[in-house]
C-alpha cells in the first residue's frame, strides 16, 4: 500500500533543519582507530578521453572488501588486513589489477582501456523519423527472449540458496542556504557538515542526519517455500532522535527499494510499484532500443535502451547489458526516472544493479540506490538518500539441517548490537568514506551537548504532541483547545508518566472543561506492563483500568479509539446534534506476539445519556424518557497482520501498508443484572481488509466486514454504522451518510476503492503536466434489523430518533442495500483531494443529499 506523506512528516523535514541552526555546538575529534590499516585512495578516468568514471568497482584481491568510484572517478578503500593487490572493474572496459604494500597508504590514478566493441550506436532516435513498433523490432525480440529466461537467471530458481548482506542507508540534508552556513550561528558546528558528497554528479555541501549500517545472513528454501533472515550485527546514527529509529530504518528501507528485483514484474520503491523493463508486459509500456554491442574479455554482451511510451507512468528509463550466451541474463542496469513521471517532490532517482558470474549465471553483487526529495524541483532545501547493498557469498544446493527451516523468519542474534569498529573493518564489505566515518562520532557528540538535547526536546513536544518533563509527559499539546456544538468551547490539560517514573506502572489521563455545557470530563489509565515495555509502544503486554466521562458522536465506540476530537472539531454538512455522554469503566488485558497476532480481552461497564437533541424514549404509550442506559460486558478481540511493519509514533503505531491482509475479529457479551446491566446479548463482528497491487493500474483497497448482534436490545445498542457528515473525506466512513441515520442488528459490508495513480488523466492533452491522478469508490451496507428488534413491531425497546427540526432521524437498515460511490482527483496542487460522491438508495429520507463533495489534505508522493 501507499506510504501516506502526512503533514508531521512535512514538519519534521522543516523543522530538524531550522533546530540545527541554533545550537551552540564545538569541534568534535575523530576517534582514530590504533590499528594499522591498508589504505588506497585515487582516481579512475577513461584512457581515451581522460574523463572521470563513476561506478568503477575496487576491490582487494581475494576479499568481499570493495568500495566504488564516485561522479569524480574518485575512490578511498581500507581495511585492516595484509592485501596486496586491488582490481578495478567496470562494465564495457578492462579490468585492471595494481600491486599494492599491505599496511601502508597508497595513491592510485587509474586509466582504464573500453572494451572490444563490435557495434556502437545503432540506434537514432529521431522525432521525424519511423514511427515505433514492437513488430519486426530486433530489441523487442531480445527483450523477449530475457523474460522467457527469467526464472533460470534468478538464484531463487535454485533448490537452496545462502548468502550474505551488507546494507548501508544514509540521509543527509543539502542545497542549505548560505546564509545559514555562513552565519553566526552555524559558524560553530560545521564539523557536521560533509563538503565531499557528490549528489546528481555535482559536489554538495550536506549536513548527515541518519546513518546505519547491517550485516546480516540469508537463507532460501523453494520446497516448501522458507526464507530465514539473520541480523549479525547493526548500528545507527539519528540527529532526529525524536522520531522512531526503527520506524524511520523500515520507512527508509522501503522508500529506497526494500528488495530491487530486476526479475520481478513490479519493483516496489518511492511508495510505489513501478514496472519493470523486463517484466511479462514491458513490451506493451516500453520502447526499447540496442544501442551497443560489447565484448568484455570472453563474453559477448548487449546494451539495451529503454523509455516509457508514457512520460507520466510509473515506469524507468535507463539501459541494461544482457548477455549472449544463450541464458540472456541481466549483466547491470541503470535506472533512472523522467521528469515528467507523476511523482511529487522527487528531484531524481538514480538505481545501479551490478551483477556478478556464479557457476556460469549473473546474480546480483551489489545495488545502489540514490534519490532526492524537495518541495521544489529546481530549488530549496531537499534531502537526500542512499541506499548501497552489497550480495556476497553465494552458496547453492546445499540445505542445511531440516530443524533449522523451522525457526523464524526474521531473526537478531543477541551480539548484533555490540560489534566495535575493529569487527566493522573487517566484516564490512564496503569502505566508507572518511566523511561517513565521522558521521559516528559527529552524532555522538551531538548526543551529549545540552543545547542539542535541548532541541531534539522542543522537535519532540512539536512533532509528537508531547513535552516530556522526564518522569511525566504533558499533552497531547493538540488537544488543549477545541470547539464543537454541544460543549463550546473546550479546554484539555492532561498527559502520562514516562519510563522514568516507573518501567511497569504508566498512568495516562486528561482533564477537560467545556464552557457551554459546564461539564468536567476526563479519562484516567493505569497500565500495569508485564514486559516493561510503555503502554504505547510495540510490543503489548498489559493490564489496564480505565475510566472515562466524556461526549462521542453515536456510531464511534470508546472501545476502539476515542474519535472525539477527530470528529467534533471538524466541520459538518448537513444537520446533527446527536451525542451521547458516556460513563465507562473497562478492565483490559492486551497482548502483542511475535507473529502480530493481537488480544485483547476486556470487561467494561458503560453508562450512557442522551445529548444534544437525542432523546431516549421508551416506546410505550407514555413515551417515557430514558436518563441512564447501562450495559456490562465481557470480550475478546484478535487482530492478525501478518508481516506488518510499523512506525512507532508518540502516542499511537502506523501500519506501513503492504500486500498482507489485516484482520480483526471481536466477540463481546452483555450480562443483564451485573453492575446494573440493563440487557443480555452477544455481537459478533469481524472484517478483513487487504490492499491489491494492479502495477500500471495503481492499486485497490478492499475490505470485507460482517456484523450479527444476537439479543433484544433498543436502538442505542443496535449496529451504528460509521457516517461522516464532515467535508473531510474517511475511507473507512460511509460518506454520503448522516449520523445515526441507521441501525441494524445483522449486516455484511464490502468497501472498495481504487487509485489509478494519474494512469488516465496522464494520457490526456492538457491535463498530463498536471500530474493528477483518479479515485473510484464504492461501498455497499447490506442487513436488516429483527422484529424482535424493531420498536414497530416489538414492546419494551426506545422509539427510534423522528425527523423534527432540521434533524434527519433514524430508520432501520432494510432489505434494499445501502449503497454509494464516489469518483476522486487527488494530486491537486500535490496536495488536495476532492471526492464526489453519489448516494443510491435510501433517498426518500429527510434532509439527505444525492450528492456530496468531500475535501481532504492529502500530500503524498
Amino acid at each position: 500500500m501507499r506510504i501516506k506523506f502526512n503533514p508531521k512528516q512535512a514538519l519534521f523535514w522543516a523543522f530538524v533543519i531550522l533546530l540545527l541552526f541554533n545550537q551552540q555546538l564545538s569541534l568534535a575529534q575523530a576517534i582514530q582507530n590504533a590499528q594499522v590499516a591498508t589504505d588506497v585512495s585515487g582516481r579512475v578516468v577513461d584512457a581515451a578521453t581522460s574523463q572521470p568514471l563513476a561506478n568503477v568497482t575496487v576491490k582487494f584481491t581475494g576479499s568481499n572488501i570493495a568500495t566504488s568510484t564516485n561522479k569524480a572517478g574518485e575512490f578511498e578503500l581500507n581495511t585492516i588486513g595484509s592485501y596486496k593487490s586491488v582490481i578495478f572493474a567496470l562494465v564495457g572496459y578492462q579490468s585492471q589489477t595494481k600491486s599494492i604494500k599491505p599496511g601502508q597508504s597508497t595513491q592510485l590514478n587509474i586509466r582504464l582501456h573500453v572494451g572490444q566493441t563490435q557495434l556502437k550506436e545503432v540506434t537514432i532516435s529521431s522525432r521525424h523519423g519511423k514511427r515505433y513498433k514492437n513488430k519486426d523490432n530486433p530489441a523487442v525480440e531480445l527483450i523477449r527472449k530475457v523474460i522467457a529466461h527469467k526464472n533460470e537467471n534468478r538464484p531463487q530458481n535454485a533448490d537452496y540458496l545462502q548468502y550474505d548482506q551488507y546494507e548501508r542507508l544514509g540521509l543527509s540534508f543539502y542545497h542549505l542556504s548560505p546564509n545559514f552556513i555562513n552565519g553566526g550561528f552555524f559558524s560553530k558546528y560545521k564539523f557536521m557538515l560533509d563538503t565531499a558528497m557528490v549528489i546528481n554528479g555535482q559536489p554538495q555541501t550536506a549536513l548527515p542526519v541518519y546513518f546505519s549500517e547491517k550485516l546480516s545472513q540469508h537463507y532460501y528454501r523453494k520446497k516448501p517455500s522458507k526464507t530465514i533472515d539473520i541480523l549479525t550485527a547493526q548500528k545507527q546514527i539519528n540527529i532526529i532522535k525524536f522520531l522512531d529509529t526503527v520506524g524511520l530504518d523500515i520507512y527508509m528501507n522501503r522508500m529506497y527499494g526494500n528488495n530491487i528485483d530486476i526479475y520481478q514484474n513490479n519493483i516496489f520503491i518511492i511508495t510505489d510499484q513501478f514496472l519493470s523493463p523486463i517484466s511479462n508486459h514491458s513490451p506493451d509500456y516500453y520502447k526499447f532500443f540496442i544501442t551497443d554491442t560489447i565484448q568484455v574479455g570472453n563474453e559477448k554482451l548487449i546494451e539495451l535502451n529503454f523509455t516509457p511510451r508514457n512520460k507520466g507512468d510509473l515506469l524507468f528509463e535507463g539501459k541494461i547489458l544482457v548477455t549472449l550466451d544463450g541464458h540472456y541474463a541481466v549483466q547491470g542496469c541503470e535506472l533512472n526516472v523522467n521528469k515528467n513521471i507523476n511523482l511529487n517532490f522527487l528531484r531524481s532517482l538514480k538505481i545501479n544493479l551490478d551483477f556478478t558470474p556464479y557457476n556460469g549465471r549473473y546474480y546480483l553483487n551489489k545495488s545502489d540506490v540514490k534519490a532526492d526529495f524537495g518541495i521544489f524541483r529546481n530549488r530549496g532545501a531537499a534531502v537526500f538518500g542512499e541506499r548501497t547493498v552489497f550480495y556476497t557469498n553465494y552458496i547453492f544446493n546445499t540445505p542445511l539441517d531440516k530443524q533449522f527451516y523451522q525457526g523464524k523468519s526474521s531473526q537478531t542474534l543477541p551480539t548484533a548490537n555490540n560489534a566495535d569498529t575493529t569487527y566493522w573493518l573487517q566484516h564490512r564489505t564496503d569502505t566508507l568514506t572518511k566523511q561517513q566515518a565521522l558521521v559516528y562520532t559527529h552524532i555522538n557528540k551531538l548526543e551529549g551537548m545540552k543545547s542539542f538535547r535541548t532541541a531534539t526536546w522542543i522537535a519532540s513536544a512539536v512533532t509528537g504532541g508531547y513535552a516530556d518533563l522526564g518522569p511525566f509527559q504533558f499533552g497531547p499539546i493538540g488537544n488543549f483547545f477545541s470547539y464543537d456544538y454541544v460543549e463550546g468551547l473546550r479546554f484539555q490539560v492532561g498527559g502520562r508518566t514516562t519510563p522514568k517514573f516507573n518501567k511497569t506502572i504508566y498512568l495516562e489521563g486528561y482533564t477537560a472543561y467545556s464552557t457551554k455545557s459546564s461539564k468536567v470530563e476526563g479519562e484516567l489509565n493505569t497500565y500495569f506492563s508485564l514486559n516493561k515495555t510503555p503502554f504505547y509502544t510495540y510490543p503489548n503486554n498489559y493490564f489496564r483500568l480505565s475510566y472515562i466521562y466524556d461526549v462521542n458522536v453515536p456510531g464511534y465506540s470508546y472501545s476502539i479509539t476515542n474519535n472525539l476530537d477527530a470528529t467534533l472539531s471538524s466541520f459538518y454538512t448537513g444537520t446533527s446534534d446527536y451525542f451521547v455522554y458516556s460513563k465507562l469503566f473497562s478492565a483490559d488485558y492486551v497482548k502483542d506476539f511475535e507473529n502480530h497476532l493481537s488480544l485483547d480481552v476486556t470487561l467494561s461497564n458503560w453508562d450512557q445519556q442522551a445529548a444534544g437533541t437525542l432523546l431516549y424514549l421508551r416506546n410505550d404509550e407514555a413515551n417515557t424518557p430514558v436518563n441512564n442506559l447501562t450495559t456490562t460486558e465481557a470480550g475478546i478481540r484478535l487482530r492478525y497482520a501478518p508481516h506488518e511493519q510499523i512506525i512507532q509514533g508518540t502516542q499511537y503505531r502506523r501500519t506501513i501498508y503492504s500486500k498482507y491482509p489485516i484482520i480483526n475479529l471481536q466477540v463481546t457479551h452483555d450480562f443483564k443484572g451485573v453492575f446494573n446491566g440493563s440487557y443480555t446479548f452477544t455481537d459478533f463482528n469481524a472484517n478483513i481488509a487487504k490492499r491489491f497491487y494492479f502495477s500500471q493500474l495503481g492499486y485497490g483497497d478492499v475490505t470485507l466486514l460482517g456484523n450479527y448482534l444476537m439479543g433484544k436490545v433498543p436502538f442505542p445498542l443496535l449496529i451504528i454504522p460509521p457516517a461522516n457528515q464532515s467535508i473531510a473525506y474517511l475511507p473507512d466512513s460511509y460518506n454520503a451518510m448522516d449520523y445515526l441515520e441507521f441501525v441494524s442488528d445483522h449486516y455484511v459490508g464490502f468497501n472498495f476503492t481504487q487509485s489509478f495513480n494519474g494512469f488516465f488523466l496522464n494520457k490526456i492533452p492538457l491535463l498530463d503536466g498536471l500530474k493528477l491522478r483518479e479515485f473510484l469508490s464504492f461501498k455497499v451496507l447490506y442487513g436488516g434489523l429483527r422484529n424482535e428488534n424493531n420498536p414497530l413491531y416489538s414492546t419494551g425497546l426506545y422509539s427510534l430518533p423522528t425527523a423534527f427540526s432540521g434533524q434527519n432521524g433514524t430508520f432501520a437498515l432494510g432489505n434494499t442495500p445501502y449503497i454509494e460511490g464516489g469518483v476522486g482527483i487527488g494530486n491537486i496542487f500535490k496536495i488536495l483531494r476532492l471526492d464526489l460522491i453519489r448516494r443510491f438508495d435510501y433517498l426518500d429520507h429527510p434532509g439527505i443529499s444525492t450528492y456530496v463533495l468531500k475535501v481532504s489534505f492529502d500530500p503524498d508522493f
